[in-house]
């Protein structure tokens, strides 16, 4: 009997957001078979691994695994800490004038450093994640600098690496502006309304409609021509 071949496989970073639901889509038309890592790390967003859980059901993942992290522990970033309040209603040149008190430190080192785990003991030679160098609002492990450093230590630092397989970390969303995702994500049939990514949802988990995520948001859309199905909770 002919051999089957055995699928590719990939490691895709949902948090349930738009981005990282259109980087699944993406992965999942490209054919590969995706393993999902969500992290819940203190996030006051936290409805957002709700979204994560039905987009994995929905795009026919292998396996959605959730992990537990103490990041949110040390503070620092408004994200995870009460006291520091969510910047609301800012203009594009304040969001893109230095890293915003949203930024959670080292984040998406930690995030891909777990996803790296995972692809090496799962045989995934590509990690998948959502950032974007247009949009990204100041986020220092956004920048293409960053995914790149990242690749290159992965091939360093595992077994899989030293041993030749091609570990790739892909960032499709790099280049694009928050409206062509919003049209990539459309064409692939992403269902933008069971999707989240306000900062500062109310206990409902309806997004605010004016922090920097859902401004971007909202932006995107609107620039796409076509309304934001998101539940909001003004406007």
């Amino acid at each position: 009997m002919p051999e089957v071949s055995k699928p590719r496989r990939a490691v895709v970073l949902l948090s349930g957001g738009l981005d990282s639901v259109t980087v699944l889509a993406i992965a999942r038309g490209e054919g590969y078979a995706v393993h999902a890592l969500s992290f819940r790390y203190g996030q006051r967003h936290v409805f957002e691994l709700e979204s994560a859980a039905r987009q994995a059901a929905r795009w026919g993942v292998e396996e959605h695994v959730v992990c537990d992290l103490s990041i949110g522990r040390f503070g620092g970033s408004a994200l995870t800490d009460a006291s520091i309040e969510v910047p609301q209603g800012r203009s594009e040149g304040e969001m893109s004038a230095g890293v915003p008190v949203t930024y959670v430190p080292a984040r998406n080192t930690v995030f891909l450093a777990h996803a790296l785990a995972l692809a090496e003991v799962r045989g995934a030679n590509d990690l998948f994640i959502g950032v974007n160098a247009i949009d990204y609002s100041g986020y220092p492990d956004c920048r293409p600098e960053f995914i790149a450093a990242f690749e290159a230590m992965a091939r360093l630092a595992t077994r899989s690496g030293t041993e030749g397989a091609a570990l790739t970390i892909r960032a499709p969303l790099q280049r694009m502006t928050k409206a062509d995702i919003v049209r990539e994500g459309l064409r692939l049939g992403v269902d933008y309304a069971d999707t989240h990514s306000c900062y500062s949802p109310d206990p409902t988990g309806a997004a605010c409609g004016r922090c920097d995520a859902c401004q971007l948001r909202l932006k995107g859309f609107e620039q796409a021509g076509v309304r934001d199905p998101a539940r909001y909770a003004v406007g």
